[in-house]
Order: C-alpha cells, then sequence, then structure tokens
C-alpha cells in the first residue's frame, strides 16, 4: 500500500526534521549569502535598525529610564523576527528569480494580512512584561533602594549576597522568558509572511518546531544571541550587518523546518 500524505501523518512527526545541530551554520551562511546579494537595502534595513535602537537607547537615558536598560535589550530579541519581515521579502524574492530593492523590502505585503501585526502586538506585550517582571525582581531584592546607575550595577550585583541571590532568580526567569518567547516567534512571523493562516497557529506551530527540533534550535538560538551580544559590545554598530544578516538566515531556517 501507499503511504498515506503528509497531511495524515501525527502533528508532532510533521514537526520533526532531526537536524543536526550544525545545520544552524548553514542558516546562518545562507543568509551572508543573500545579504550579499544586492546589498544595499540590507545595509540599509540594518542601518534604520541601528539609528532606532540607539534612539531608544538614547530616549531610556534621557528620560531616567536606565534601569530597564537591560531588559530592553533581550526584549529586542523577542520582537526581532517581527522588525525583519522585510529581510524575508528580499530572501523570497532572490529565491524566486525577481528583483530586490528597498521599497519592496520596506511596503512588505504578507500573506496573512494583518494577522502578522496581531503578532506583532503580542510580542510587543510579552517584551512589556518580561521589562515589568525585571523590575519586580530587582524591587524583591533591592527593595526601594534606587538604581546605582550602569556605573555601579556590576559591584552591587557580584560583590553582595543578595545581588548574587537576584542574579541567580534573574537568570532563571529571564531563561524561561527567552525561551518562550524564542519558541514562539522565531518561525511565526516568517509563516504569517509566506502563508495564510493566523496568528494562533502561526504561534503554535513555531512552538512546535522548536520543540520538536531542539538540537539545531539551540545550535541557532546560540548562534543570535552571540552575534547580538557582539553587536551591543560594538554599541550597536554590528547590527548594521548583522541584523540583516540574521534576518536572513531566520528565512532559511524556517524554509528548513517547513
Amino acid at each position: 500500500m501507499t503511504e498515506a500524505p503528509n497531511a495524515s501523518r501525527p502533528y508532532i512527526e510533521r514537526n520533526r526534521r532531526n537536524l543536526p545541530a550544525g545545520t544552524a551554520v548553514g542558516w546562518l551562511k545562507a543568509g551572508w549569502r543573500d545579504f550579499m546579494v544586492s546589498p544595499g537595502p540590507s545595509l540599509v534595513y540594518g542601518a534604520a535598525v541601528f539609528m532606532v535602537s540607539l534612539a531608544i537607547v538614547w530616549t531610556l537615558f534621557a528620560l531616567g529610564l536606565d534601569y530597564i536598560l537591560f531588559p530592553a535589550l533581550a526584549g529586542f530579541m523577542v520582537v526581532g523576527p517581527l522588525i525583519a519581515i522585510g529581510l524575508y521579502e528580499k530572501s523570497w524574492a532572490i529565491a524566486a528569480g525577481q528583483p530586490v530593492s528597498l521599497s519592496r523590502m520596506i511596503f512588505v505585503r504578507p500573506k496573512s494580512g494583518a494577522q502578522v501585526w496581531f503578532t506583532g502586538a503580542i510580542l510587543c506585550l510579552l517584551m512589556l512584561v518580561w521589562m515589568r517582571a525585571a523590575v519586580l525582581i530587582y524591587a524583591l531584592f533591592f527593595g526601594l533602594l534606587p538604581f546605582p546607575g550602569l556605573d555601579h550595577i556590576t559591584s552591587m550585583l557580584f560583590t553582595t549576597p543578595t545581588g548574587w541571590a537576584m542574579l541567580l532568580v534573574g537568570s532563571v526567569a529571564g531563561g524561561v522568558f527567552a525561551a518562550f518567547a524564542f519558541a514562539i516567534s522565531t518561525f511565526s512571523v516568517p509563516m504569517l509572511f509566506d502563508e495564510e493562516t493566523d496568528a494562533f497557529t502561526a504561534m503554535g506551530t513555531s512552538i512546535s518546531l522548536v520543540w520538536n527540533n531542539i538540537p539545531v534550535m539551540i545550535a541557532w538560538g546560540s548562534i543570535v544571541l552571540a552575534l547580538f551580544l557582539l553587536s551591543v559590545a560594538t554599541g550597536l554598530l554590528g547590527l548594521v550587518v548583522v541584523f540583516p544578516v540574521l534576518g536572513h538566515g531566520t528565512w532559511h531556517a524556517y524554509k528548513a523546518m517547513r
């Protein structure tokens, strides 16, 4: 008898690819290749992300909100897949043999329409929840003690028992949050761009794909985190190149999984 079509297989099996962890490096290389095809639009895209990020950081300091800088940087990774939607458009156009242009990357027309922006609203809400949780964790350990500023927070965290306790609790809470955010956002936005579906189906599918392909997704998440930290170390300037490459790479990761 002929094997039943793919749609009749158990859902968990349809979302397992058994890709080796090293496949994540291939996604990064594919992202670099797409970046180098008409690199101008990707560079402008990355420069825009850099300037907006720099403006947000400056605003936080100007308003005396530097205590949420680190949660805000972590939250950036949550909404990153949404911001990268124009890069998915470029990668799709390259694969389809169609012309690449900056206007095309800006005025994207996802197949799921407004469902993309609904997902974006959910991701932004998730980012705000994390930022609020980080403030509450600080208050839990240091009470009403004012934030000492970025130049003194390191000694407070690493030279006091309270600081170590906060680091432990914050790391566990942040790790759980990061894992959940990564799972729901990594493939949901590319899927909504590429397919006609709803936000919750896309997020559920993203969770399933990540959960059933843990080795390669841990490798990809580690690459994303390492390159993002490298960008932070350069005063966010690295985002001009890193963000487009990761955006294109995420598209290839999605296509490999789907």
